[in-house]
This record gives structure tokens, C-alpha cells and sequence, in this order.
């Protein structure tokens, strides 16, 4: 009888980034390497500062908790420990250089400065520019200084949390990727500091410095400020947000007999129930909506008066007023805990809104901007579910904003390579942001290496669920190794890189 011979298990070469590769292509296209540079992010010694970036990359893609996780990918990964050849990424060598405090705003600047040179993410006239904020929760610490004590409306709990205001683009085209962000610090005294107004401002004059073009601002009813809607204006920026219950507006009459021009007072309730009846009765499915004319606003504005003092007045300035019903967004929070005033809620009446706008001579394109407001929203569920957002547990400032910034760049490439895959599709036969994620840039894969004719070929045989994304690889996947290198390769060690599947 033959001896029974123990198992043996052969060592063989698997990756779970197959889509590192593509990845590395948009990420050349763009120049991040180059603007990593630009904007003062090198090491000293040792691997290169674009090499760590890019690996957090794939890291935010893979879902990665934490730097050691990602340590552990590149050393385990057959994919990625080649592509980083000859360099080996430790722990510690991501620990110190996301704990320096680098310039990860200049390069935030660079990056949408890079965008806008490029005819596939530029910015034209009539896009959308969302604005918004979050929170980004840290579960395991709390009194740091970076931290504040808020209310989260999806848990209906407190937590310590980073409260992020965001920028995102939403192109006519369909593309859409994130711009800026800005953390709000809760003041200890308040009215101290600058306010999420003011941050929202700051991002976008440092938009205008890249983009002059003429853009739509879709924003929710927290953001309803006239001071703020002034400095739209001024920086050439059409805006529309809903109408809370208090807002004060008015409706242009002329007087029978003087004929003089009078204006009526109204509250956004009495708006939505004059038209709500010839609003039901249009279509039963989908977007409804009314254009109510002559509606008007009170605007601040400054003069100086004859002693040479300045003075704010008000006058009356026309804007656009769309009722609509059945728009795609959250429920009015009416019984949240924080919310002691209820003037300062929604305006709703049976499940309509008001839209208002600065847009009156265009208010059916003020409604379709708003409707696109809802994209920052899924951004910012993709963004936690599938990115790492809020897996950031470092007690270092600077490491959140290398994780934030390093995100936006991970969710630009992800833009980028979903529009250009869903870009001959219905919305029925398109693929969800999740399903390109899981199924091509964190998918598993087998890589071999063999000779041919002298020369070293590497081949990635990808799982066949991967042939549903053949379009990106036909654009992005790299023709040869050299490519795929981070280094110079010598000239005899060229090699093709062909894909199966």
C-alpha cells in the first residue's frame, strides 16, 4: 500500500486590483505625478511621494481601513508588487508621509486647474456646480482638535465628526466629479470664525481662477442667504435652492387706477396651494412643475449717503419661482431634535416645493438644475460605502486631509472611467459606480510572467466577469509594461503586456 503524500499547495501569483492598470492610465492622462510635485509633495529619500499617493489610491478603491492594510496589499499583491518594483512600501513609510503637513490644498487647486485643460472634463457654460456638506465620522476618538461634537440627521445621533462643505461639477454631458471641499470648525462661541457661507465662498473664487465660465450654483434651503446670493451674482454665477417657510416674497401688481407698481407680500405656502390644483393635473408620473411670474425678492445693497457713510438699502429684485411635486429628495426633517425653529423648515405643502432663482427669464432651466443637486448626494453614499471615506481613524490633521484630497482624486479617475463606459448606454444597460469598482478595479486576477523569444512577458488573466468592462480596457489598458512602471525601465527589459480574460 503507497503512502499517502501530505498536500502541497502551489504558490500561485493572485492580485485583487485588476483594475490597477487602468487606473494608472488616467492617472497618467491627468499628470497627478506631476502636480504632486508641483505643489511641494516629495519625500526626501526612498520611495517617491507619487508612488505613496497612488497606492492610497488603490487602497480607497480596495476599501482599505487603514495604511497598514495598504502596506499589506502592495507587499502581497502580485499586480502591484510589480508595478512598484523595485521599491517596497511599508507601513511606516505611509504613516510618516501622510502625518507631514504638505500643501494638500495647492494640490486640490492643480488638480481642478488640470481638469479644466482637458475637452472631456472641462467646464462650459451652463453646468452645475453642486454645494453641499457632510460629515465624516472618526468612532474612535473624540476632543481633537479637528473634531466637533455634531448631530448626524441619518443616524438621529451625536458623534465626533469632521464637517466637510463640498463642490462637485455635474457637466452637461453627463460627466460628474468632485471639485473642493473645506472643513467647518464648530466655533466654542458662536458667531466666531468663518462660517460654512464663507467657506463655500472661498472654494468657489479659487474655482474662478481656473473656470470663467457662466455656472449654475444648486444648493439645498440651509444655503438660502441673500448676502450669499449676491455673491453669485457678482462672480457670475446663476443659483437655485428651495424656499423655506419663511422666506419673504412678493408679487408685482399694478395699481387699476394710479397705476402705480405695488408689491404684494406672500409666504411660499400661499405660492405652492394658489397653483397646486393645476399642478395635479398634469402628469401623474414624474416631474411636474409651474412657472408663478412676477415674483420678486427684497436684496440688500450698499450706497453711501451724503455725510460719506454707508448705508444698506433694500429693493425689490425679480427672481424665478417654480413650483414642483415629486422631485427626488430627502423627506423635510420636521422632527429632528435641533431644529427649534419651524420657519426655518421647508416649504412644502402635499408634497410640493418651491424652487426659487435668480433665473427668472429661464426658470424650466432652473428646475433641471436643481434636479441634478441629488448628484452630490450619491456622491457623497459612494463616496462612504465604497471608498473608505469615513475609515480614516488617524488623530493626525494633516492625515484626514491627504484622505480627503486623495479621495476626490480616486472618485475623479472613477468618474472619468464610468462615463467613458456607460458612454454608448441606455440608463437601463449603464453600470453603477459600485459594479465598476467591484467588478473590474478591485476584482481578483492571476498574473504570470513567462519568456518569449528572450524577451519577459507578463500576462493578467482577469476573471470573466471583467469582459463587461471590455470597452475601459480597450481605451486604457496599457500597451506595454513600461507603461505600467513607475521608474524608467532599461531599454532589454521592455515587455508587452497583453490582457485575457
Amino acid at each position: 500500500m503507497s503512502a499517502l503524500q501530505k498536500l502541497r499547495f502551489k504558490q500561485l501569483n493572485h492580485s485583487e486590483c485588476a483594475g490597477a492598470p487602468i487606473l494608472k492610465s488616467l492617472w497618467d492622462r491627468f499628470d497627478f505625478s506631476l502636480l504632486l510635485t508641483q505643489s511641494g509633495i516629495m519625500k526626501r529619500s526612498g520611495a517617491p511621494s507619487w508612488f505613496v499617493c497612488f497606492l492610497y489610491v488603490v487602497g480607497l478603491v480596495s476599501n482599505c481601513s487603514s495604511v497598514a492594510q495598504m502596506a499589506q496589499l502592495a507587499d502581497k499583491d502580485s499586480l502591484l508588487k510589480t508595478m512598484f518594483q523595485p521599491w517596497k512600501l511599508a507601513q511606516y513609510t505611509l504613516s510618516r508621509f501622510f502625518t507631514n503637513a504638505f500643501a494638500w490644498t495647492t494640490f486640490g487647486k492643480k488638480r481642478v486647474g488640470q481638469l479644466q485643460q482637458d475637452p472631456l472634463t472641462q467646464l462650459t457654460d451652463g453646468d452645475v456646480i453642486n454645494l453641499d456638506d457632510t460629515h465624516s465620522a472618526h468612532p474612535y476618538a473624540k476632543r481633537l482638535p479637528f473634531l466637533s461634537w455634531l448631530y448626524d440627521h441619518s443616524t438621529k445621533t451625536y458623534v465626533w465628526a469632521m464637517n466637510l462643505v463640498v463642490l462637485q461639477a455635474v457637466l452637461k454631458s453627463g460627466l460628474e466629479y468632485p471639485l473642493f471641499y473645506r472643513v467647518w470648525h464648530k466655533p466654542a462661541v458662536k458667531g466666531e470664525g468663518p462660517t460654512k457661507l464663507d467657506l463655500a465662498k472661498q472654494m468657489l473664487l479659487m474655482l474662478r481662477e481656473s473656470a470663467t465660465c457662466q455656472l449654475w450654483v444648486a444648493m439645498d434651503r440651509w444655503y438660502l442667504c441673500k448676502s450669499f446670493f449676491s455673491f453669485l451674482e457678482e462672480n457670475n454665477f446663476d443659483w437655485v435652492t428651495k424656499a423655506k417657510r419663511n422666506t419673504a416674497l412678493f408679487r408685482k401688481t399694478i395699481e387699476p387706477c394710479t397705476l402705480r407698481e405695488r408689491f404684494v407680500p406672500l409666504t411660499p405656502i400661499m405660492l405652492i396651494r394658489e397653483v397646486f390644483k393645476d399642478l395635479t393635473r398634469q402628469a401623474t408620473s414624474g416631474l411636474s412643475s409651474i412657472s408663478v411670474p412676477d415674483i420678486y425678492m427684497k436684496r440688500p445693497y450698499t450706497v453711501v449717503n451724503r455725510k460719506g457713510k454707508q448705508v444698506t438699502k433694500q429693493r425689490f429684485v425679480q427672481i424665478a419661482a417654480v413650483v414642483a411635486i415629486r422631485l427626488k429628495e430627502d423627506e423635510p426633517l420636521e422632527s429632528d431634535p435641533v431644529q427649534t425653529d419651524s420657519k426655518e423648515s421647508l416649504a412644502t405643502y402635499k408634497g410640493a416645493y418651491l424652487l426659487i432663482s435668480n433665473r427668472y427669464d429661464a426658470p424650466e432651466e432652473a428646475l433641471q438644475t436643481y434636479v441634478k443637486r441629488w448628484r452630490i448626494e450619491v456622491f457623497f453614499r459612494a463616496a462612504k460605502q465604497e471608498l473608505a471615506f469615513e475609515k480614516c481613524h488617524s488623530e493626525s490633521e494633516a492625515h484626514h486631509h491627504a484622505h480627503f484630497e486623495l479621495l476626490f482624486t480616486t472618485e475623479t479617475l472613477s468618474a472619468v472611467a464610468l462615463f467613458e463606459l456607460n458612454k454608448e448606454k441606455t440608463s437601463d444597460e449603464g453600470y453603477t459606480h459600485g459594479e465598476m469598482v467591484r467588478g473590474l478595479f478591485h476584482t481578483r486576477c492571476q498574473v504570470r510572467m513567462k519568456y518569449h523569444q528572450g524577451i519577459q512577458r507578463i500576462s493578467i488573466d482577469c476573471d470573466t466577469q471583467v469582459r463587461q468592462f471590455a470597452r475601459l480596457i480597450e481605451l486604457f489598458w496599457p500597451a506595454h509594461f513600461r507603461v505600467l512602471l513607475w521608474a524608467t525601465p532599461k531599454p532589454e527589459i521592455y515587455q508587452s503586456l497583453p490582457r485575457t480574460a
